[in-house]
């Protein structure tokens, strides 16, 4: 726990003005991001009498180790900052507003020559209309059949068009009428994009017309005596209308706004937006988060904001769904001072936007319907989260006690190998913290030092490699002396960056050795705080496997001289526990929280090193001769595949043959030829059925 008096800022140094502050932990790590009107003013704040304080954010400034800021010219620049700061940091005590679901959304892919209805969840893609969130995936698919009645938009997967073009039949919504078929020309794709921004306009709120407009059809109908034509119109209409019904008309048709409502106790608060669009409900999300700073209603408010717009640009109107920026924004109460955020809002709308508290009439109704939502949701938050936290707890409490640990591990890191006979050795690391999976977080690596099956070994391989990354990283900063480290890093492979369920960013595949000097990009943080690799140290490492496993571990921190961080592992045959230096392992009940939450790290780490393994054997087992081509690139292999047909073809052309390929000159063509005659000629096998293929 850090004195915050030893890292206050001088008198005179903090300026007068509006600005961004980051608090930073003694790993550089940003911990918390704030803006002020005054700099001087709101810093001075944090440094009070401790006690005078609120619990929150005297553990803030206690876990802090410095403070810096950034001058900006207005209270809307550094709202922007702040914004930015925020979602690339995620300082974790910020008040960082989590989906409780991934609400699906309905959508439109009018990027496509023959647009598609569908369910999509996830972060929106450019060239698609968007319809909702909705709470449920069913209520779309339910509106979905209604309307694909009257707008027999296509619907299918691209393989099921694909099919059922090569075939020339429709499927079966192509049959009973709920869909136009373009698979197969019953409708040209002009025809069917005007079906699809039909279908988009009503969704969008322009029933009016589109009503109107089948009425009269259907009573031009019955007056031509087409009585099957009017009752097909009618049946139409009535679908139209029961899809309508699903979203209650609330507010004014011309109302598009957006109503926030906030739900809060001291340690969390619950948010619920309703997206009103052509005064009609158009979607409802929620969020919870938890409040880990001091923050009013108002503040509260501001941050839902922030995190609700932050990505989203445009009128709200033209999108067709809930994106972008309504016209108004209504909340329970306004930010303090309410100019800059609503300068901001309408700078990303492209035009003014009320924000206002509504006061009376339909409005302020509706926005007490949102406001029970939030106060359910709360109340059904802590009613599931309450047995989890305490779950959670007690699996630390349980692993340290077992461990005979200082203090709970709230960081822990497991490592496991995987292999087939040898071939493809590889490893993984992933790492929980609190208790839950940190997967941006998840490593993975491929084993260099050596060739073959041993498991022992490439255990100390990647352990060591692990920490020699993160003691670069103090040798950078100046908190490890470059003597202790003995030149050893100089000369250290690093680690491959993740892939798969790992959200950080870099290539596929393993990374070539590099010196300590020059890390390789993503590893440990960068003076702004940027996340990168092996930054942090667990209290605790697990390994799969027994002793001789959790031997190699501690061999490989010894011998870099890591003696804070614990190890430990965890046995498959009868899950018992091995300490380094212990002739008996610790064996923990079967009942026991701790264990669990051991098996779920060691599970986790199998599967993503299985994963990556079977990947790195597929992409093996898939490759071509021509890979080992020196200078010889995807399109070129792609010419000279589809000029021969195959490999085996273009191994028994000659040099002059293959230089007539286009793009491929006779040195190239040389090389090529070279290289297959030194290939293994012999017959290929299918490793499922035993058969001899021929080369493709």
């Amino acid at each position: 726990m850090a004195d915050p008096s030893t890292y206050r800022p001088k008198p005179g140094e903090i300026p007068d003005s509006p600005g961004v502050y980051r608090f930073r932990d003694e790993h550089r790590r940003v911990i918390y991001v704030g803006k002020a009107k005054s700099l001087r003013q709101r810093l001075n704040n944090y440094f009070q009498d401790l006690a005078g304080l609120h619990p929150r954010t005297r553990t803030m400034v206690t876990t802090a180790a410095s403070v810096e800021w950034t001058v900006v010219g207005t209270e809307v620049e550094a709202l922007q900052l702040e914004y930015t700061w925020i979602q690339e940091f995620a300082p974790r005590f910020n008040v960082k507003y989590r989906d409780d679901k991934s609400y699906p959304s309905l959508a439109v892919t009018m990027n496509e020559e023959f647009p598609r209805v569908q369910v999509m969840r996830g972060p929106k893609k450019k060239g698609v209309r968007y319809f909702g969130p909705y709470g449920q995936a069913w209520a779309i698919r339910e509106t979905v059949d209604l309307m694909l009645r009257v707008f027999p938009v296509r619907t299918c997967s691209a393989g099921v068009f694909k099919r059922s073009a090569q075939i020339g039949r429709p499927c079966l919504l192509g049959y009973i009428g709920k869909c136009s078929a373009p698979c197969v020309g019953r409708v040209t794709p002009e025809e069917h994009r005007e079906l699809a921004e039909e279908f988009c306009d009503f969704m969008a709120g322009h029933t009016g017309s589109y009503l109107r407009r089948l009425e009269r059809g259907m009573q031009e109908a019955a007056e031509e005596l087409e009585y099957e034509r009017a009752a097909r119109l009618r049946d139409d209409i009535d679908a139209l209308k029961r899809a309508m019904e699903k979203n209650a008309v609330v507010l004014a048709d011309a109302t598009d706004a957006d109503l926030i409502a906030v739900a809060e106790d001291e340690l969390e608060a619950a948010v619920q937006i309703f997206h009103v669009r052509g005064g009609r409900v158009r979607g409802q999300r929620g969020w919870v988060t938890d409040k880990v700073e001091a923050v009013g209603t108002a503040e509260l408010v501001e941050h839902a904001l922030q995190q609700l717009y932050g990505a989203e640009e445009g009128d709200a109107a033209t999108g067709g769904g809930s994106g972008g920026v309504p016209k108004e924004v209504l909340v329970p109460a306004l930010p303090e001072p309410p100019g800059p955020i609503a300068q901001w809002l309408s700078e990303r709308r492209g035009a003014q936007v009320s924000l206002r508290v509504p006061q009376r009439g339909d409005k302020r109704a509706l926005m007490e319907t949102v406001d029970r939502n939030a106060q359910h949701a709360l109340v059904l938050h802590k009613t599931k989260r309450a047995s989890d936290l305490t779950t959670r707890s007690r699996a630390l409490e349980e692993i340290a006690e077992a461990l005979d640990l200082d203090s709970a591990p709230l960081r822990v890191e497991c490592f496991d190998i995987s292999h087939l006979q040898g071939d493809d050795v590889v490893a993984s690391m992933v790492v929980f913290e609190d208790g839950l999976a940190r997967k941006s977080e998840y490593r993975r690596f491929q084993i260099k030092s050596f060739a073959g099956q041993d498991d022992v070994r490439a255990m100390h391989e990647v352990v060591s490699r692990r920490f020699r990354r993160y003691l670069v990283e103090k040798q950078r900063t100046g908190e490890w002396p470059d003597e202790e480290l003995g030149g050893e890093l100089e000369s250290g492979p690093v680690p491959e960056p993740p892939e798969g369920d790992a959200a950080a960013p870099g290539p596929p595949g393993g990374a070539e050795p590099a010196a300590a000097a020059q890390p390789a990009r993503g590893a440990g943080r960068d003076e702004d705080g940027r996340p990168k690799k092996f930054a942090y140290p667990p209290q605790l490492i697990v390994v799969d496997g027994g002793q001789p496993q959790v031997t190699a571990a501690q061999a490989a921190l010894e011998e870099l001289g890591i003696d804070d961080v614990a190890v430990c592992g965890l046995a498959k045959r009868l899950e018992e526990v091995w300490l380094p230096g212990e002739s008996d392992p610790v064996v923990l009940p079967r009942s026991s929280e701790g264990l669990y939450l051991l098996q779920r790290v060691r599970d986790e780490a199998h599967r993503f090193a299985i994963r990556y393994q079977r990947g790195k054997r597929g992409k093996r087992l898939r490759g071509s001769p021509l890979d080992a081509v020196t200078g010889l690139g995807e399109t070129r292999k792609k010419a000279l595949l589809k000029h021969f047909g195959s490999v085996k073809k273009l191994r028994a052309a000659s040099v002059e043959e293959i230089s007539q390929v286009p793009g491929v000159g006779r040195k190239t063509a040389e090389t090529v030829a070279a290289a297959l005659s030194g290939a293994a000629t012999g017959p290929a096998v299918n490793t499922a059925t035993g058969e001899i293929v021929e080369d493709e």
